[in-house]
């Protein structure tokens, strides 16, 4: 299994562009979120207990990917998952149609994204390898635990 840093490398590679760059910061985070909503809205059979819904799914095993690559940045993750999960419950209790909010989120986040790589020139990452479609959330927490000099792997803290 690559390190997180080999991930975080491969991963840059096709994120050079300032403007593509811009545009992941705000729609990775988007996609995340409306996906957790997205997987909030299918319904649940009875069978199972009440506070579970398939957004955990993606949670558990989004986590155990990320524990064996840095069990700090995994920390990390779940923070982001917690309040995005707070952010859900809030608009669902406050009447907000989930479904339909973050399936517009969802899709113009990604109209934006691939808008990046042809300003980029260069093909998406999990074009390549769909596990890098776990890895740019974490490449963004990556370079927000560098600017806070947080050591994450074996790698040399940079600011």
């Amino acid at each position: 299994m690559r390190s997180v840093d080999e991930w975080f490398h491969l991963y840059g590679e096709s994120h050079q562009n300032p403007t593509n760059k811009l545009i992941h910061w705000i729609c990775i985070p988007l996609i995340m979120f409306s996906l957790l909503g997205l997987l909030k809205s299918i319904p649940v059979p009875e069978v199972f207990p009440s506070q579970f819904d398939f957004s955990w799914l993606l949670i558990v095993g989004a986590f155990i990917f990320y524990l064996m690559l840095s069990w700090q940045l995994s920390i990390g993750m779940l923070c982001v998952v917690a309040i995005m999960l707070l952010g859900l419950k809030i608009l669902k209790d406050a009447g907000v149609n989930l479904l339909m909010v973050s399936l517009v989120i969802f899709f113009v986040s990604w109209i934006f994204q691939f808008i990046g790589h042809k300003i980029e020139g260069k093909k998406p990452s999990f074009f390549t390898d769909l596990q890098f479609l776990l890895i740019g959330p974490l490449w963004l927490l990556g370079f927000i635990y560098r600017r806070l000099g947080i050591r994450y792997s074996s790698q040399k803290v940079k600011a």
